[in-house]
């Protein structure tokens, strides 16, 4: 199930009578509870939503665990500052929630963590200390606590900036609390800090040395995670591609296996086809593989978003396979999903010579020379290839920003400043495949955004949980291209629980070919959507350059065509908060 919750912060909302009579009724009849109160909040939750008090100091939303995966149900005995809270529960807990922390001394101060997943959403408007939190924009609508309104800045930044999450969002007046920050309401002031950083697991403090203690503690870390939120699911959809990292999750639930479908995609496109892989794993297991069929009549232009969608995510590939994995979870009567998803990110799958420069800078000269040979036989080119590139990545000096991209975009509405992402704050000699995994974890961010499902039912990114995020920085990038292998920690920690042509594949699954014949069928419609969209009329898209883009033809290697679905995706998300009821 799905956290929904409304937090009210201010004497307007939670003090005036006549206002907070007529919100507590509307709250009533949108099934929400009050979990707690204190001087200047209250914190309302739906029914059926886990809740687990901190006595004298608040209250957790949604699900935690032990370090070791067992579910914490009593209340914690725990105390301190809202800080040293937060500390307690980032080193010795972890799962699904959200914390909210009181005044200890029945002060107005109130004091939000999301935990590092992001698994449960945040979003807020305050003005002065006054407004709301919630997991869900759609329900502040309904409790007529906000108005939708379309921040076209933020839309021209999203697509100046494609795939970085930042607090902005493309709603006016609403942010979002970023996974792994805290937010402080104290009386008008409100501030917002990072709690849980990537950045503190590739100190050396932490670092592994030694790659076979690293593979143990990335396997524990996965299974433990994954049995952990299998344990409090009940029948389960395993969203399996036949690659290695949904083959791992899908390892770690043979204990679960008679409660889970295990279901491919299938695509009408050559190269799309996983099911040979995927049927290894299921037959490993002993299981059916199952099928969810994404055909070229599932594209769709326009459609409906979530109504707690905050940015445009969700594009015409993800509506589609949204609509299948939602259709095989109704046929199949379950009620969750899990997904691979990050786990290139989280196992480190760089595709450049950052390992080898990081062994270099890392380990010395020794090390380095090694790591070359490795991502020589990676990449299946000369040693000299790889030694040069890696010279090269060592020398250069980092980017710091996220990049840009301007394309088919007006230049007087093009944003050029990327926002502010706390994770992009490297240390001063960060090494550069530390640099380079952390700026695709950030990526990662919007993959709950872009894959929702269904509005009642939730999908488990175990890869990207607090402990295997954790797990898998501590392991330095050199490591993970061991023997000429990408993500080689996670193969030889699972080695004993795949199929031997799983953990030696090097191919990977693309739905490119599935988004070029996509394209190609629907160019005529996706010109006409677009010319006479919003984004054109709010000065967002330069439209001679569109049409200029549409007037040729494009070469069968060329995906630029991939920029006009991102243009689609933003163009639909707008139309939508027009036909929004509020």
């Amino acid at each position: 199930m799905k956290c929904c919750y409304v937090i009210l912060i201010g004497g307007r909302l939670n003090r005036n009578a006549g206002h907070a009579l007529q919100l507590d009724r509307r709250l009533h009849a949108a099934g929400l509870i009050c979990k707690m109160e204190s001087a200047s909040t209250r914190v309302f939750v739906s029914l059926g939503v886990p809740t687990l008090a901190i006595p004298g100091h608040g209250v957790i939303i949604g699900q935690i665990f032990t370090q070791d995966g067992q579910p914490i149900l009593q209340r914690l005995d725990i105390g301190g500052s809202a800080s040293e809270l937060a500390n307690h529960l980032l080193q010795n807990i972890w799962g699904d929630y959200l914390a909210v922390f009181a005044d200890r001394d029945g002060g107005s101060a109130i004091t939000l963590l999301r935990e590092p997943s992001g698994a449960v959403p945040c979003v807020y408007s305050l003005t002065e200390g006054e407004g709301f939190v919630t997991s869900d924009i759609g329900l502040a609508v309904d409790l007529e606590l906000y108005r939708r309104e379309v921040n076209w800045q933020a839309i021209a930044h999203g697509l100046s900036f494609p795939y970085l999450k930042t607090a902005r969002t493309a709603l006016k007046s609403v942010k979002e609390l970023l996974p792994g920050s805290m937010l402080t309401c104290g009386g008008k002031d409100v501030s917002v800090r990072c709690a849980w950083s990537p950045w503190r697991f590739v100190e050396s403090d932490f670092r592994h040395e030694d790659p076979r203690i690293a593979a143990e503690h990335v396997r524990t870390a996965v299974s433990t995670t994954v049995k952990a939120l299998s344990s409090e699911s009940g029948r389960l959809v395993v969203e399996l591609s036949g690659g290695l990292d949904s083959s791992i999750v899908a390892a770690c639930l043979r204990s679960a296996s008679l409660r889970t479908t295990f279901c491919t995609l299938v695509m009408p496109v050559a190269g799309t086809d996983e099911r040979p892989y995927a049927r290894l794993v299921t037959e490993a297991l002993g299981q059916e593989l199952c099928q969810a069929e994404v055909g070229f009549d599932d594209v769709r232009l326009e459609f409906p978003v979530p109504r707690s969608s905050v940015v445009p995510a969700i594009g015409i590939l993800q509506n589609a396979t949204n609509e299948a994995w939602e259709a095989a979870r109704i046929r199949h009567g379950a009620t969750n999903f899990f997904s691979g998803d990050g786990g290139d990110t989280v196992f480190c799958y760089l595709k450049t010579a950052a390992p080898a420069a990081d062994a270099f800078k890392e380990r010395g000269f020794t090390a380095g020379i090694a790591a070359i040979g490795d991502l020589a036989a990676l990449h299946r080119c000369t040693v000299y290839k790889a030694g040069r590139l890696t010279l090269k990545k060592m020398l250069r000096r980092p980017r710091d920003s996220w990049k840009e991209d301007r394309t088919l975009l007006h230049p007087a509405h093009v944003a050029t400043v990327p926002e502010h992402h706390p994770w992009m704050d490297a240390p001063l000699r960060a090494l550069p495949g530390d640099r380079e995994r952390i700026h695709d974890l950030i990526g990662t961010q919007l993959f709950r955004d872009a894959s929702p499902r269904g509005v009642e039912h939730s999908t488990h990114f175990p890869l990207l949980s607090q402990p295997v995020m954790e797990a898998c920085l501590r392991v330095p990038s050199w490591m993970w291209i061991a023997d000429g292998q990408n993500r080689a920690v996670a193969r030889q920690a699972f080695a004993d629980q795949l199929p031997r042509d799983i953990l030696e594949r090097r191919s990977k699954g693309s739905y490119t070919g599935y988004m070029a014949a996509a394209y190609i069928r629907n160019k005529l419609k996706i010109r006409e959507f677009l010319a006479d969209g919003q984004l054109i009329a709010n000065g967002l898209v330069d439209r001679p350059a569109l049409l200029n883009f549409f007037a040729r033809d494009l070469s069968p290697q060329d995906l630029s065509f991939l920029r006009v679905f991102d243009l689609c995706a933003a163009e639909n998300w707008v139309r939508q908060q027009g036909h929004d009821p509020s």
